[in-house]
């Protein structure tokens, strides 16, 4: 009774969640512009969207920027958690754990308006006309990227034998050899994990976006936010629609990838 009780609790909360979404993406193929009224199939509305050079402007500038902020977080992110893990003082590897989980739990329209304050600081300082840019924007994606990155690999070098290189380097590798060849392909599904985070965030990031881009660099995110100032048209719910299942499936092949590196690993 009680854990048919829990699965009843646990679809009404599914129901109250994914309900709006589904109706988006339902309403998306509508026909007509009514959003309580189903006229009839059709993709009218995708292809109003793919013939639109604005949103497809946007589009673009949307996975340049989430390709771009995703590598270079990834980078960065890879090598902190290496200094992290190899690092021997207990209270500064504790409090650089501390330091990288503020950005996580700190509010985004904190983060937004702090970076935008510093980046018009810099700007004013170095007689910039305009302190807001794609560069801005991109500084900002990987800051909040950062973290995803070194939670995701720092748990894999947790589990990998730490004397493998040394082994390695006894056989006559040289360091960058045993780093390339031992350690990076153990830690390479938290490497692979936290890219794909990475671009989820930056894909549909609008707080932080909002505050730190430059008036000629525009996102989805940022589009869609622009429309709603107007009449809503039904191609808006066609671009939400296609970022909702984007989303969608990268977060499902993170969460794949991650249960096969449990299975794989629990069974040997």
């Amino acid at each position: 009774m009680k854990k048919a009780l829990g699965n009843v609790f646990i679809w009404i909360i599914y129901l109250i969640l994914y309900a709006p979404l589904l109706v988006m993406v339902f309403f998306s193929f509508n026909e007509g512009r009514s959003t309580s009224v189903f006229t009839g199939f059709s993709l009218k509305w995708y292809e109003e969207l793919f013939a639109s050079r604005d949103t497809m402007t946007a589009l673009q500038n949307t996975l340049v920027l989430a390709v771009s902020s995703a590598v270079i977080a990834t980078i960065l992110g890879t090598a902190a958690a290496m200094y992290m893990y190899y690092l021997r003082n207990r209270a500064w590897k504790a409090t650089m754990k501390t330091v990288t989980n503020i950005p996580m739990m700190n509010p985004e329209i904190v983060t937004g308006v702090s970076m935008m304050l510093l980046f018009v600081f810099i700007g004013r300082l170095l007689g910039a006309d305009n302190s807001l840019s794609f560069g801005t924007l991109l500084i900002a994606h990987v800051t909040f990227n950062l973290p995803y990155v070194i939670l995701n690999v720092l748990p894999k070098l947790n589990q990998t034998d730490p004397h493998l290189a040394e082994a390695a380097q006894d056989l006559g590798s040289t360091p960058m050899q045993a780093f390339v060849k031992v350690v990076m392909p153990a830690v390479i599904p938290g490497v692979i994990s936290g890219f794909l985070m990475s671009f989820t965030m930056s894909l549909d990031d609008f707080v932080i976006s909002y505050y730190t881009t430059g008036s000629d660099f525009q996102t989805l995110p940022l589009k869609i936010f622009a429309m709603t100032k107007k009449t809503v048209k039904p191609d808006m719910y066609a671009l939400s629609s296609l970022i909702f299942i984007t989303v969608l499936v990268l977060l499902l092949i993170i969460n794949i990838s991650q249960i096969r590196q449990e299975k794989k690993n629990a069974s040997k």
